[in-house]
């Protein structure tokens, strides 16, 4: 990592800090990041803020959580800032420890420091291990032990990261406390630039969509639009439109590159049926898995069938 004070923007990236957390650890993924500068910042604006304000070439932010599902504060973000496309994606494998201030027992704990997302994914050892605690809100993973630390907080104990002894001196009475030990979290590496990763043939594609109007059969029409074109949908996601109470978008994540016919076609298909359609982005899956495509929805098939369009004239 290069000194921060000396570094231009093309050559800095922003993501949740400080130092030691699970989105650093996503940012170690990410070849283009290697040897360049890392800004770390206090929450998902401020880093989308870094990019889109030019302090910044890219930033990594949470995006889904397998337990916990979809970030709602970094897809509420996307769906706001508009000029945002996600360059990569990247999962961390997410343990957690009960850190507590040196001679602190577990039978003195009354207050907990969390972030909220690893507040959710260890409510069932908190109730086992400290019923009747209180939960007391953290930034970050990292901030959560520097709150054992601030009279004003009053926090007893912190869910941290696994490796925060070697950041701050704390003892640390429990290890693996999170529900479920397979629980991983999905980052998103987000930048301006309309260049899109080359295809793959294990590739992801992420949108946000507005239903055009609130009627029966209207989600199922959107739909739809995967669904005849053998298009799989890895994620979707509802969330509210703030200035229209009792209205939704939808963000979601399809298997395959805006260079896929099929792909394509669904998002000419997509932008007929909504005029408020944001394409987040085309980019390799983090588990680079390849997708399965039908025969029919091949790019082959596609060629063909347009070959035969084309001979009905002539």
């Amino acid at each position: 990592m290069s000194d921060l004070t000396s570094a231009s923007a093309d050559e800095t990236y922003s993501y949740l800090g400080p130092a030691g957390t699970f989105t650093e650890a996503a940012l170690k993924q990410a070849p283009e990041a290697r040897g360049k500068v890392w800004r770390p910042v206090n929450n998902v604006l401020e880093a989308l803020g870094d990019v889109v304000d030019g302090r910044s070439v890219g930033a990594m932010i949470a995006i889904e959580n397998s337990i916990e599902g979809g970030v709602t504060a970094s897809q509420d973000a996307l769906a706001a800032i508009p000029g945002l496309r996600i360059r990569g994606e990247y999962t961390v494998q997410v343990q957690f420890s009960l850190a507590v201030r040196p001679g602190i027992g577990l039978d003195d704990i009354t207050t907990v420091a969390a972030h909220p997302v690893a507040y959710g994914q260890c409510r069932r050892w908190l109730q086992a291990n400290i019923p009747g605690h209180r939960h007391i809100t953290a930034a970050s993973n990292i901030a959560s032990a520097g709150a054992l630390f601030d009279p004003l907080v009053g926090a007893d104990a912190a869910i941290t990261p696994p490796n925060i002894r070697d950041r701050i001196a704390v003892d640390v009475l429990a290890e693996n406390i999170q529900d479920n030990q397979d629980t991983r979290t999905r980052f998103v590496l987000v930048g301006v630039t309309k260049e899109i990763p080359p295809r793959t043939g294990a590739d992801k594609t992420s949108l946000i969509v507005e239903l055009p109007e609130e009627r029966p059969g209207a989600l199922l029409e959107m739909l739809e639009q995967f669904a005849t074109r053998g298009i799989n949908m890895s994620m979707i996601t509802s969330r509210p439109i703030p200035e229209r109470i009792g209205e939704y978008r939808f963000v979601i994540d399809i298997d395959g590159h805006l260079h896929d016919a099929r792909v394509r076609d669904a998002l000419l298909g997509l932008r007929r049926y909504s005029r408020n359609v944001l394409f987040l982005g085309s980019y390799p899956r983090a588990d680079h898995a390849a997708v399965h495509v039908p025969e029919r929805s091949t790019d082959a098939q596609y060629e063909l069938a347009g070959e035969w369009l084309a001979s009905l004239e002539g």
